[in-house]
């Protein structure tokens, strides 16, 4: 055991060669960016070369928001090169005062850890923080020519990987010339020959920057054989958006849908002076939306501190309104329920923002988080309050993917804790035997005395009976959980088969008509206005595509001389009594109880036989007309009011319609 142990410690040694203080290497310059370019750029694939043009566009985009530039030109030439140009004050050129043999340009240029950004006297705010943005593009290009137009002068210098090739050159006066022009060539030996930059990637990339500050002009120019056959993007464009990120979502969104009129905009300072934020927020009825943040004009497509204050002040403001307005289903909205499928953009400028590493794709600045989330919670509290049906509609959609999003969870658990899931039909219904749902109904009544009634009377090949007990439960005015836990709501899920809510599967219905059907009274009426209530909350698709259906039983049987007829109510029994039973004897009147005591045979005349009967289909307003769009959230509207938690919205309408009752047993 010695000898292994021995042996086991002599092998490092047999190794090739010793390590020792000659193994340890020093890069100096940039050139630990040439070795390690994935820690500076995020790799060496064109993802990664575009972020140069990013990391020059940066700082043009920092002259403008300090105030000192109002134009920037980007263009790209056929060679793959790129020109950034703003009119700004240009990179000083006099000598530093620590390198006194160098340029404040070529220490900038050649410098990591160099530039005037870490002070904040020179950018109160500014996208580059570490002084090796336009060091990094310098060290990653074969080639690479600065001009600066600075004190009515133009001075140029070129370098080649990082290195000076000339010395800084006078070439005289200028006039009409300010601030900065890079030009530079990405290296083929970091990214590969066959490397190019996309015009349309470098145009969205101007384009965004133009949005995210109104005060900046963006000229953008390329090569037009640079852009292929489909492509879209111009050879050449001003680029300027005095509305902002406004302009951008309604560019965006044009032609299309959205939830609320007008969406959530706006602009504010951040407490105590510390910077500015802007948004633009809309809720497209498609659902198909984006989430585009920004720090400084940089975008942080992993989001971060900003963007997770932007879903907390929403999400608390939305359910402050709910708890406002008297709906409790507001308290179980999460963030994800609000701004899902929304089309968000927001902008946020602070000093010395903390990003996570130098692609600066998240923000980290704990502070940022907590000032946007109460300056966008006070601007939607307000904007909330000024339009009460849009933010209503806003209110119903997140409340309903709430619940959605319960309600899948709810399936989840079932599922891990069920080992195979077969189908399951409640034990009260009388299916039929036809195996496809061509030509089925599921008739669904009140009570078991019906349902044996009904069961009697149907057809068993195509008519199922499902009977319910009693009146089910509103689910206008329950909770979720509530309503899952409902036996009588559970049943009817069971037997449709199709799922719920956005779950919900027109193809999976086992029938092809529901049809409800409830003695001729009060009671009767209430209990279909119950289960129109749920199906147009639950299984909206249903209705959507004409599976509801009323039927009609009659409330009297008239009998003259052995001459029957069957009336729905009491008007109807008038017209019958002068248009069909005119003539001599008596006419014998029994009014039904209900449908459980109507003879097997009756009901089966004068309301399941589809020879005889007769329906009502229950059908929606059409959504593609703006006219019927205003009907459907009157529709919404009529439903809250009648059906909601809110007994002064039925008082106000008995009020209105009051006047309309006429013939009431009092």
């Amino acid at each position: 055991m010695k000898d292994l142990f021995a042996t086991a410690r002599k092998r490092p040694s047999q190794s090739n060669g010793e390590y020792s203080a000659k193994d340890i290497e020093v890069l100096e310059g940039l050139e630990p960016v040439r070795r390690r370019p994935g820690m500076y750029i995020g790799g060496t694939d064109e993802r990664a070369m575009h972020h140069l043009a990013a990391e020059v566009l940066d700082n043009a985009m920092d002259e403008a928001v300090a105030g000192h530039a109002t134009r920037i030109e980007v263009e790209l030439a056929k060679d793959m090169s790129v020109t950034v140009c703003d009119n700004g004050r240009g990179i000083p050129v006099d000598p530093h005062p620590k390198f006194k043999s160098q340029s404040a340009l070529q220490v900038i240029m050649t410098m990591l850890h160099s530039g005037g950004k870490f002070s904040g006297k020179v950018y109160t705010t500014s996208g580059g923080l570490h002084g090796v943005g336009v060091s990094v593009v310098n060290a990653l290009s074969d080639k690479l020519t600065v001009e600066v137009a600075r004190d009515k002068r133009l001075w140029t210098q070129s370098y080649a990987r990082g290195k000076p090739t000339t010395k800084l050159l006078n070439k005289g006066p200028v006039t009409n010339r300010r601030g900065t022009t890079v030009t530079f060539h990405p290296d083929p030996e970091i990214f590969g020959k066959s490397a190019r930059f996309q015009p349309e990637r470098l145009y969205r990339m101007a384009r965004s920057k133009a949005y995210l500050f109104r005060g900046v002009e963006i000229r953008w120019a390329c090569d037009k054989s640079l852009i292929g056959k489909g492509d879209e993007t111009p050879a050449a464009a001003t680029l300027h958006f005095p509305g902002g990120l406004t302009d951008y979502i309604d560019a965006t969104l044009k032609g299309r849908d959205t939830l609320t009129p007008k969406p959530f905009v706006g602009q504010a300072a951040m407490p105590d002076g510390a910077g500015k934020v802007e948004w633009a927020i809309a809720w497209p009825v498609d659902e198909d939306g984006f989430e585009n943040t920004y720090c400084n004009t940089i975008p942080t497509p992993e989001g971060g501190t900003h963007e997770q204050g932007l879903r907390a002040g929403l999400a608390r403001s939305l359910r402050a309104y709910g708890e406002l307005v008297g709906n409790r289903r507001a308290a179980q909205i999460t963030s994800d329920d609000v701004i899902g499928g929304a089309a968000i953009m927001l902008s946020l400028f602070i000093k010395d923002p903390q990003f996570q590493g130098q692609t600066k794709e998240r923000l980290a600045s704990v502070e940022a988080g907590r000032m946007v989330d109460q300056v966008l919670k006070d601007h939607f509290d307000h904007w909330l309050n000024e339009d009460k049906d849009a933010s209503t509609d806003l209110l119903d959609r997140a409340i309903q993917r709430a619940e959605d999003r319960l309600r899948k969870r709810q399936e989840r658990d079932f599922a891990r804790k069920t080992a195979t899931r077969k189908l399951r039909l409640p034990g009260k219904l009388a299916d039929c035997t036809a195996s496809s749902a061509e030509g089925t109904e599921l008739f669904l009544v009140e009570g078991d005395s019906a349902g044996g009634s009904a069961k009697q009377a149907r057809l068993r090949n195509t008519q199922a009976v499902l009977p319910l007990r009693g009146k089910i439960l509103n689910v206008a005015s329950a909770t979720v959980d509530k309503m899952r836990a409902n036996q009588e709501i559970t049943d009817l899920i069971q037997a449709l088969g199709c799922g719920i809510g956005s779950d919900y599967d027109d193809t999976k219905l086992r029938y092809e008509k529901i049809i409800i059907m409830t003695d001729a009274d009060v009671d009767g009426a209430h209990i279909a206005s119950l289960l129109m209530t749920f199906f147009y909350r639950e299984m909206r698709g249903m209705i959507e595509h004409g599976h509801l259906y009323l039927a009609q039983p009659p409330l009297y049987r008239l009998n003259q001389g052995g001459k029957v007829v069957y009336a729905r109510d009491d008007k109807h029994k008038d017209e019958l009594m002068k248009k069909e039973l005119n003539g001599r004897g008596k006419v014998e009147i029994s009014r039904f109880k209900g449908l459980g005591e109507m003879p097997a045979i009756q009901l089966k005349d004068t309301t399941m036989d589809p020879t005889q009967r007769n329906l009502w289909r229950v059908v929606l307003p059409n959504r593609k007309k703006e006219s019927d769009r205003a009907e459907m959230r009157s529709t919404e509207r009529l439903v809250e009011a009648l059906m909601g938690r809110k007994p002064e919205l039925r008082l106000e309408f008995i009020q209105k319609n009051a006047k309309l009752a006429k013939d009431l047993d009092v």
